[in-house]
């Protein structure tokens, strides 16, 4: 049964588990709290027009004018950037088990309500009642509807029934969407994410066993082959290809799932109470655990496998001599959520800077 649409909105967010003391990882029995207060986190149920307005009042420069709903929504998402959204309309036909009633139509008029909201999921390729966290929403939205000209407004208005929205012409959407996601969802502070960075670096070099997800090993090669060395603000790896190359050659690394704390501590597209990672279109995850999964298909680990670092490092060598069987995105175009520029660029070649790090920690790893 459908929830009414007003205790979406006024329903406390689902909070995570508090962010995990300076130095400490988060712990099985903690992650597993956390995931299942998220699996019970109803979604909040929007008509897709409702996702336009809130960019609109982000850019509008007389706050609150979209109304009392599109703040609560604001707010709502600003205060749980990841909770899932549910896209509403009133499609009909076979998408009819979704449809909302037009209880939340604007006053423009019902068949114009209808076609807004079509116009907007046909253009970011959306099914009615489709599901995703807000953050993904938002991104993919923005990346592809830079204007609402033509959709809640007309160049040519053929009758009353389609003058469309007054705020079509103002400015406001266009404005807020070049804001960007930033003006919607606030980022990490950079001083938040310089605290984790020294504190994760100082729980690394005490470690006496390194979790790290699968595929950012072979960031780390990236990086080094093109010249990155220690330290960098966005994560730890060229710390850890230092310390194995010149302190601890044979420290133990155990496969792990998600944005794990002592690898991307400071990274600003880290959402620490998910241990997630959303630098894709804020569905970095998603992508990113497919490569962690194809990953230990070749190499023929599994999350929890735990090699020294230096025998882990030529096992890769051996089995993975260039990035593109793994990173990689085939049929996936912006702003679909299994895209990523790294995706990309890997469809005809892998990252030369791989192969460049690859022939060079060879050698010095033996």
């Amino acid at each position: 049964m459908r929830m009414d649409r007003r205790e979406f909105l006024t329903s406390p967010c689902i909070a995570g588990a508090a962010l995990v003391a300076a130095g400490q990882m988060r712990g099985p029995q903690q992650e597993a709290q956390t995931m299942a207060r998220r699996t019970k986190l109803a979604p909040l149920v929007l008509r897709p027009y409702q996702v336009l307005c809130v960019v609109c009042s982000a850019g509008d420069e007389a706050p609150g004018r979209g109304g009392d709903e599109i703040t609560r929504i604001a707010e709502a998402v600003r205060e749980d950037p990841d909770r899932p959204v549910t896209l509403a309309c009133n499609a009909g036909d076979v998408y009819v088990y979704q449809d909302p009633g037009t209880e939340h139509d604007t006053p423009e008029g019902r068949d114009y309500n209808r076609k807004r909201d079509l116009d907007i999921l046909q253009m970011v390729n959306w099914a009615p009642g489709a599901v995703l966290p807000a953050r993904t929403l938002f991104m993919c939205l923005l990346s592809r509807i830079s204007t609402v000209s033509g959709i809640c407004g007309y160049d040519a208005v053929t009758s009353d029934a389609w003058r469309g929205c007054p705020q079509a012409a103002s400015g406001n959407y266009e404005r807020g969407c070049a804001k960007g996601i930033d003006a919607i969802i606030p980022p990490r502070s950079e001083e938040e994410c310089a605290r984790e960075k020294e504190a994760s670096v100082r729980a690394l070099h005490a470690a006496k066993e390194v979790p790290i997800r699968p595929h950012i090993l072979l960031c780390a090669v990236c990086q080094y082959g093109g010249g990155v060395r220690p330290p960098i603000k966005e994560d730890n790896l060229p710390e850890l290809l230092d310390m194995i190359l010149h302190q601890k050659p044979g420290i133990p690394i155990t496969m792990a799932r998600g944005a794990d704390w002592m690898m991307c501590a400071p990274c600003p597209r880290r959402v620490p109470e998910l241990n997630a990672c959303v630098n894709v279109l804020g569905s970095g995850g998603l992508s990113n655990e497919k490569r962690d999964l194809d990953m230990l298909q070749v190499l023929g680990l599994t999350f929890g496998s735990t090699m020294g670092a230096r025998d882990l490092y030529r096992l890769i060598f051996e089995r993975i001599p260039s990035t593109a069987p793994i990173c990689k995105r085939e049929g996936s175009t912006c702003p679909s959520i299994w895209w990523d520029g790294c995706g990309e660029s890997n469809l005809e070649h892998g990252n030369a800077s791989y192969e460049a790090g690859r022939a060079e920690l060879l050698g010095l790893l033996g």
